[in-house]
């Protein structure tokens, strides 16, 4: 995959299991699953999209508003992100301009459905050996070192989100409150607003973690951190969804149970000798 014409995206699939896909100067591992409390449509959709052989963008989208109307939310933000930077390479302009554009064209088309739809987005950009973070709302992006210690860790656009930033709330209390539904940033709104954060350089071990809010509701960071550092990453990426779906189907005193869509990617550099890229620019799957 090296151009955004080989893009894959996942819209309303329910994987059985992981599935792995070498791109940009990595491999991804992806999962999307929904809640296995309900038997409508999975609301949300993911997508790994190509630029050249060693850059690419890792994408999420978390629908809201109710079955159908959440899925066309979360599948329109997808492909108005990948019809940009499709745009973008034929013109040969900037990846954070085409990002933020598609992003923004994401809003005005869920915004104009007029059915109440909205929906959450995290984005990576990779170029290289370094990344970008881009979100709205409370799908979160990780970047995870190989001790496990978190050299990136987004905020959610949340009450509770805000809450554990400002040391009002441990994550432990946040997970559990009665308010951990609400989001305040979604596209989809007058108000919404991107969040655009630094180029990170990534080492050889670090593991980057995009994930809907269907992961963080249900292992805390710590968890998350945990999981990541051991193993190959598809072995990783496996066990930390098979907790996950675990708690969601399991009742505990002791530990968070909130059933819910859930859709990850995870990606590494395929080796320690990753290219470093460049800012300059550079099929669906069935």
């Amino acid at each position: 995959m090296k151009s955004p014409e080989d893009a894959v995206r996942f819209v309303e699939r329910d994987m059985q299991d992981i599935e792995e896909f070498p791109i940009g100067a990595g491999l991804a591992v992806v999962f999307t699953h929904s809640s296995p409390t309900k038997d409508t449509p999975n609301e949300d959709a993911a997508a790994l999209i190509p630029l050249s052989a060693d850059r690419a963008v890792l994408v999420i989208a978390d629908g809201a508003g109710g079955a159908r109307g959440g899925a066309q939310a979360s599948s329109t933000t997808i492909y108005e992100l990948t019809a940009a930077l499709e745009h973008a390479a034929r013109e040969g302009r900037d990846l954070r301009e085409a990002i933020l554009d598609g992003i923004e064209n994401a809003n005005r088309e869920v915004t104009t459905l007029g059915i109440g739809a909205a929906s959450t987005v995290a984005a990576v950009e990779l170029n290289g050996n370094r990344m970008r973070p881009y979100h709205v709302g409370d799908s979160e992006i990780l970047v995870v070192g190989q001790k496990g210690k978190f050299k990136l860790q987004t905020v959610a656009h949340s009450p509770m989100g805000y809450a554990v930033e400002s040391g009002f709330l441990s994550e432990d209390q946040a997970m559990v409150h009665e308010d951990r539904h609400f989001v305040y940033n979604m596209i989809g709104t007058s108000e919404m607003r991107i969040e655009l954060g630094p180029m990170i350089e990534l080492s050889a071990r670090d593991t980057v973690v995009v994930a809907c809010d269907g992961l963080f509701d249900n292992l805390t960071s710590h968890e998350i951190g945990e999981m990541m550092r051991s193993g190959d990453l598809a072995t990783a990426t496996r066990n930390m969804v098979d907790e996950c779906s675990r708690r969601m189907t399991t009742l505990s005193a002791d530990l968070p149970s909130k059933p819910d869509d859930l859709t990850i990617i995870t990606f590494r550099l395929e080796s320690p000798a990753a290219v470093r890229g460049t800012d300059s620019p550079d099929r669906e799957r069935p």
